[in-house]
């Protein structure tokens, strides 16, 4: 299954992308995150290993992320007209996916934000979910970057949504 989403933020891509990189923020944004923790390797660097517990509703999810690509690697001075790309693999019981993120300037003071996924599933129960919910993966994907825009231009945390 892949699928692409995107999102324009109201905020310099330079900014963006340091705000995307700082392991501090990830809970502010990500929805349902229970721990992100580096196994080896250094937070956000290309081949660095982590392990990540989402919550979802009454189900506890545990992966495993590798950073598969960072370009640039200084997310300072970033030349103008450039793409900033984030490239992860995310591995759990019976899925693997993969997930290129690419930042591009849309204007001066507004960066766009577009995510392909692709999934793979193995094993009868996961093969179902991904046959009888794929827009259940869109929907979310595309929660994360609403959040995340509520986060970079408003400072909205999720954790503090009501509901």
């Amino acid at each position: 299954m892949k699928y692409t989403v995107s999102i324009e933020i109201a905020l310099p891509r330079e900014r963006v992308v340091q705000l995307l990189a700082d392991p501090a923020h990830l809970p502010k944004w990500l929805r349902g995150l229970v721990l992100h923790e580096p196994l080896s390797g250094v937070h956000g660097q290309v081949g660095t290993t982590s392990r990540v517990v989402m919550q979802m509703g009454q189900r506890r999810i545990e992966c495993t992320e590798t950073i598969t690509r960072r370009d640039p690697a200084d997310l300072h001075g970033i030349p103008k007209g450039s793409v900033v790309h984030f490239d992860r693999e995310i591995v759990s019981e019976g899925m693997w996916s993969a997930v290129r993120d690419q930042l591009t300037e849309a204007g001066p003071e507004t960066t766009l934000w577009v995510s392909e996924n692709e999934y793979r599933f193995s094993g009868l129960p996961m093969r179902l979910v991904g046959l009888l919910m794929p827009g259940a993966f869109r929907k979310q994907s595309h929660q994360h970057m609403q959040d995340f825009k509520a986060f970079a231009e408003q400072g909205q945390d999720v954790r503090e949504a009501k509901g």
